[in-house]
């Protein structure tokens, strides 16, 4: 499977693009991004066992979703049953993804601590109080742990992007499937800079109404990522131009005009239509006489043994030549 490497005006389009999918379908979308919010909030009822549950799950809700992005560009219909559709079909490698992302995501954390010290840990952990001299050390050590933490994040994230799409459409297995999202995601490192510092903006742009924006932003995101698969791994932009046809269009245009012109018209265009037809089947009914070779209507033809003449006389002679 090829990767392709596409123009940074593309970070931009990928979000167009997943607007556009949205717009598709906006009301499921919701309730598609509700549910799953709502299940990971549930989960997190459970102390740390719940986050680490929701981790190993996530990308099967991804790989639904994506599977509901693919009936829209195809021209199909979003339904909520797409979010939970890869748990029938590609759960056990899709976890897997989950899994790997999880051991990550824990030995990340775990670096971090390293370097942050005990003091940060017990600040973070266990909310432990220090004194000034005390938190200007730790100040230090959590600005040098949180870069580490971004620096060893961002190959986890590329690994994992493209991971679900490539098992549900390609049926790679989860190994390869990172490695390969990986290096597209490199590949493509200037697109997704100017992706990324998009969104960053559009985020801060959606929190400044108490949050509402992130309605439109988050499924907006989950869209993108099937956009940018289809440009990346298949080297196709995704259809975003309504195609209406000229009957629906005029229905749309003169829906308040009565009816009746249109079907005189019609009856028109069908008349003139037959009257080709027959003008058509007069031209068919015309023959070639055999002697002179001049073109009459076949009723008014000499026919003789699959030949035709245009006079007795022609028949004559075409016999004596014959003969």
């Amino acid at each position: 499977m090829e990767i392709h490497q596409l123009n940074a005006k593309h970070g931009w389009q990928w979000i167009m693009s997943g607007f556009y999918l949205f717009r598709k379908a906006p009301l499921v979308w919701v309730l598609s991004c509700f549910t799953m919010l709502l299940i990971a909030v549930t989960l997190a009822i459970m102390p740390l066992l719940g986050q680490f549950i929701f981790t190993l799950i996530s990308p099967v809700f991804l790989a639904g979703l994506m599977y509901g992005c693919r009936e829209l560009d195809q021209g199909r219909e979003l339904e909520l049953v797409h979010l939970f559709a890869a748990f029938k079909t590609n759960a056990t490698p899709l976890i897997t993804i989950g899994g790997i992302y999880l051991i990550g995501q824990v030995l990340i954390v775990g670096v971090v601590m390293m370097i942050g010290g005990s003091m940060m840990a017990d600040m973070l952990l266990y909310g432990k109080r220090v004194d000034d001299s005390e938190l200007m050390g730790a100040m230090d050590s959590m600005l040098t742990a949180s870069l580490v933490a971004i620096t060893l994040s961002i190959p986890l994230m590329m690994a994992a992007w493209f991971s679900p799409l490539l098992v549900i459409f390609h049926d790679i297995p989860p190994i390869i499937a990172m490695q390969r999202s990986f290096f597209a995601c490199l590949k493509n490192f200037i697109p997704f800079q100017l992706y990324g510092i998009t969104l960053f903006i559009l985020a801060i742009i959606a929190l400044m109404p108490y949050g509402a924006g992130l309605v439109i932003l988050i499924p907006t995101v989950f869209a993108s990522i099937y956009a940018s698969y289809k440009e990346i791994f298949l080297g196709e932009k995704l259809n975003t131009k309504e195609e209406i046809s000229p009957d629906s269009y005029q229905k749309a245009t003169w829906s308040n005009v009565d009816e009746q012109p249109i079907e005189d018209t019609k009856g028109k265009e069908n008349s003139a239509h037959i009257n080709n037809d027959n003008t058509g089947n007069k031209e068919a009914d015309k023959v070639q006489c055999t002697y002179c070779g001049t073109h009459l209507p076949k009723e008014e033809a000499i026919h003789v043994k699959n030949r035709y003449f245009c006079n007795e006389e022609h028949y004559q002679l075409y016999q004596s030549s014959e003969n």
